[in-house]
């Protein structure tokens, strides 16, 4: 049972503050879960009694008197005492261990900024800042301990005999920790003393209503979170792992991460917590799920001291194989980034905070010494263990050689000495700027024994020295600003902190985030390589997914849509299901096929025009002599050309296929038979002419249209053959199996029929063309053979192109190729042999007359 005298508050007990009853009993009443009950009824026996210190729960701390008093909460050691559970007897003040020359360097910032202040003529002029900084031991009980004590003060009578006396401190700087922040914060805005913290950046303290007296100027956690979400969607990570620490900071940052990535497509592998005791079996069992994970990428949440408890077993299991994304907690601590670890760290990727360089602290940090009348708590120990010597004589242990004081602190680098990465040192600076001017902005009302009222915080805005500008929102939060860090091994072999990118929530959501790939050196033993981090490797097209059983979204296998038989399904764009293949042809509302129909129309249409003027102009010398009937026989089958192709437009059916190559085949021999018979009459004619030959009376206009009859019906005989035997069918074309589409086409059923028909149209053109070849020098003014020439090059050299281009192209390619064909030679025998006729008829009648024509 507890002893008589003391009082036990559950959940949390404390010993800070003793008061005497008149019955000499004692009443310990601080905890953090039902603070106000117990406040209440400390406050009662503090009215009827006399208040006195009865034990420092601080190891140690540092004071100076001034008008005003600047409290400070500094983890200086990260070991603290473990606590007395058994309440038998009072509590001995026990030292806390392992100094952190970081940690030290951050409560030598703030004395610096305070005397950087005092000798400021411009800030608070006529008032000396003094200052009350405590070690917290880096524990809540610590945490909480330090901060009672130093508000009530250093002398043994913590208020008045009439406890009308408020706290000697109106305001404290810290702490460094998210959950110590918590509970101090809880406490002290009782009293409504206000803390503004230069590390505590868990979101949950952005609670105004919670934490009305509580402001920092690190950013919130909120952007932290989302800006380790962009990264790992920016570089495809979709499968990683997250360790945190056992504390606030660690579990509401991941909470916020993992909300940050809910649909993302960013899933977690695992997600571990480093206990409070670094016990080795279990961190070896965080470590060895982190090396049989397939996740390369870990997000480690958590404090130095843990992040550093974790990287020693990593460190022992020779884990080298994975990316670490850092926080601001520990992505620039010389502990974990030293030789020993950085082989295995090399590479880790993290969010820093904004890196400022304050002038005169590095001689301001390196004017301490272990001797003298102004020797401070902390520098025996500092000195002895920064240059592993011993200040006295030591009679027990082992050996360690002597300290003279005399040694140089920037002769022997260290985490406290090393100025060139300040960014928390920075906050502090920046936390301690921000209440001097709050002070000042009160008109200097503000005096030994009063509070500072948090809402002058909240509402400074001031640019630093260092020529930053300073505001916090309605919540005291301050702008979020953040340096990407990675870590580089240097010539030396040590680490290089490289900055790679950051992230500014003041440039907008769309700009918050950037980062320079190029400059960063990949964990993992990537180098310079992105490593890859998935679950399962994207499915390929024409697979989908099938979410692996008791896994997240990101793990899954591929199956495939077209199977067996099956072939008519494809995957959707996110791969989740398959869905029937779209189906792919020429049709009318394609902008191709919109183009061809146009082009087939006016093709027609302008036939047709030079049909009616040859026909209105049938008497005219140049019609006569042109042959009319070839002529419009000529003209009505270039028409059937040019609208045969928008056969070959449109979904096919039975019809249209069949129709499409039998109509084109037909048309074409009828239309080159034509040009073969004028080519054959324009030379016989010619040769007519010489005596005693009376050729003309075998061509006469019966043999030419018996001559042109004949040629037809053989391509007829050909396309009847076909249409018989193997006619074109629509037809679905999956020789494309890796495709989203279908492709409708006519199949040409028989490829030899097709082949035939093709080649006796080239028959007949190559006769044309020889023909007209040899009659092309007859003469000038009635030289219809040199026009015939020129429109038989254009046809062969179209369809002579035609045959590699229609194999080559894929699905309603090799249709639109087909129909440009068929366009292309319509067009070159309708211009090459009418324009001229044309041009004369309408543009020189004057030169259409049979003396014209009959000139040599």
């Amino acid at each position: 049972m507890p002893h008589k005298g003391f009082v036990q508050l559950a959940p949390f007990t404390l010993h800070a503050l003793a008061c005497s009853s008149p019955d000499n009993g004692v009443i310990f009443c601080f905890c953090s879960g039902q603070i106000s009950h117990y406040l209440r009824r400390a406050t009662f026996w503090l009215l009827s009694s006399s208040c006195r210190l009865q034990w420092t729960p601080v190891s140690d701390s540092l004071y100076r008197d001034g008008d005003i008093i600047i409290g400070g909460l500094f983890p200086v050691h990260n070991d603290a005492p473990e606590p007395d559970q058994m309440f038998t007897q009072r509590m001995s003040r026990a030292p806390c261990q392992s100094l952190s020359f970081r940690h030290y360097r951050w409560l030598q910032t703030m004395l610096f900024a305070i005397e950087e202040i005092n000798q400021n003529p411009g800030l608070l002029p006529n008032i000396t800042l003094g200052y009350l900084a405590a070690d917290t031991c880096l524990a809540e009980r610590t945490t909480l301990g330090a901060a009672l004590a130093t508000v009530t003060g250093q002398e043994p009578t913590a208020w008045s005999s009439n406890c009308s006396s408020a706290p000697q401190v109106p305001v404290i700087v810290g702490d460094a920790r998210s959950s110590a922040s918590i509970a101090v914060a809880r406490t002290l805005g009782v009293f409504d003393i206000p803390m503004v913290s230069y590390f505590a950046s868990c979101s949950c303290l952005s609670d105004s209503k919670k934490y009305p007296y509580f402001l920092r100027t690190v950013p919130s956690d909120t952007f932290q979170a989302k800006g380790m979400a962009s990264l790992l969607r920016l570089l495809s990570w979709t499968w990683v792992g997250v360790v945190s620490g056992d504390d606030d900071y660690g579990k509401f940052g991941v909470q916020l991460l993992l909300e940050e990535l809910r649909g993302s497509g960013v899933c977690v592998a695992y997600s571990e917590v480093i206990p409070k005791a670094h016990t080795l079996w279990r961190m070896k069992n965080i470590v060895d799920i982190i090396r049989k994970s397939s996740a390369k990428v870990v997000v480690v949440f958590a404090i130095a001291p843990d992040a550093q408890a974790l990287m020693e077993e990593v460190k022992r299991q020779n884990v080298s194989d994975r990316q670490w994304i850092a926080t601001e907690a520990w992505v620039t601590s010389g502990d974990i980034s030293d030789t020993q670890h950085l082989p295995l760290l090399v590479g880790t990727i993290g969010f820093a905070l904004r890196k400022a360089q304050i002038p005169g602290l590095g001689p301001f940090l390196s004017r301490i010494k272990p001797v003298g009348p102004e020797e401070e708590p902390f520098v025996r120990e500092f000195w002895e263990t920064l240059f592993e010597c011993s200040l006295q004589v030591n009679t027990s242990g082992p050996p360690r050689r002597s300290c003279t004081g005399a040694e140089k602190i920037a002769e022997k680098p260290s985490a406290y000495s090393d100025v060139s990465q300040l960014r928390v040192s920075y906050n502090v600076y920046k936390a301690v700027y921000a209440i001097a001017h709050a002070i000042q902005d009160i008109h200097y009302k503000l005096r030994k024994g009063s509070v500072l009222p948090v809402k002058y915080v909240i509402l400074v805005n001031f640019t630093t020295p260092v020529g930053d500008i300073i505001t916090f929102d309605k919540n005291g939060d301050p702008a979020a600003s953040y340096d990407i860090i990675n870590w580089h091994r240097d010539a030396q072999g040590t680490v290089a902190f490289v900055e790679v990118g950051n992230y500014d929530s003041n440039r907008g959501s769309n700009w918050e985030f950037q980062m320079e790939i190029k400059k960063v050196v990949w964990g993992g033993g990537w180098q310079n390589r992105v490593p890859v981090s998935v679950c399962s490797t994207p499915c390929p097209p024409g697979t989908w997914k099938v979410i692996q059983k008791g896994k997240p979204v990101c793990c899954f296998d591929c199956l495939p849509c077209a199977d067996g038989e099956i072939k008519d399904f494809w995957s959707n764009a996110q791969n989740t299901e398959c869905i029937p293949k779209q189906v792919e042809f020429l049709s009318f509302q394609d902008t191709m096929g919109i183009i061809l129909t146009v082009l087939s129309i006016s093709g027609a249409a302008l036939t047709a025009a030079v049909l009616a003027t040859f026909f209105c102009h049938r008497n005219t010398p140049l019609v006569r002599a042109n042959n009319s009937e070839l002529s419009f026989l000529l003209l009505l089958s270039l028409t059937l050309c040019f609208l045969c192709a928008l056969a070959f437009i449109g979904q096919p059916v039975v019809w249209s296929c069949m129709l499409r190559h039998t109509l084109f085949g037909v048309s074409f021999v009828v239309c080159i038979s034509c040009v073969l018979s004028k080519t054959v009459v324009v030379l016989v004619a010619f040769r007519a002419t010489l005596p005693g030959n009376n050729l003309m009376r075998y061509f006469g206009p019966a043999q030419q249209r018996l001559g042109i009859t004949f040629c037809t019906l053989i391509q007829v005989l050909v396309c009847l053959l076909w249409l018989v035997l193997a006619p074109p069918m629509p037809s679905e074309n999956h020789e494309r199996t890796h495709s989203a589409t279908v492709v409708l086409e006519c199949a040409v059923g028989s490829v030899a029929a097709f082949a035939t028909l093709l080649g006796y149209i080239g028959l007949l053109a190559a006769i044309c063309f020889l023909l007209a070849f040899f009659a092309r020098k007859l003469p000038d003014n009635f030289n219809e053979a040199k026009f015939i020439t020129f429109s038989m090059i254009i046809f062969c050299a179209v369809w002579a192109a035609f045959v590699p281009a229609y194999v080559s192209s894929p699905g309603k390619y090799a249709v639109a190729v087909e129909i440009f064909a068929i366009l292309a030679s319509s067009y070159g025998l309708l211009l090459c042999i009418f324009a001229p006729k044309c041009y004369i008829i309408l543009l020189q009648p004057q030169k259409n007359t049979k003396k014209n024509m009959m000139a040599k």
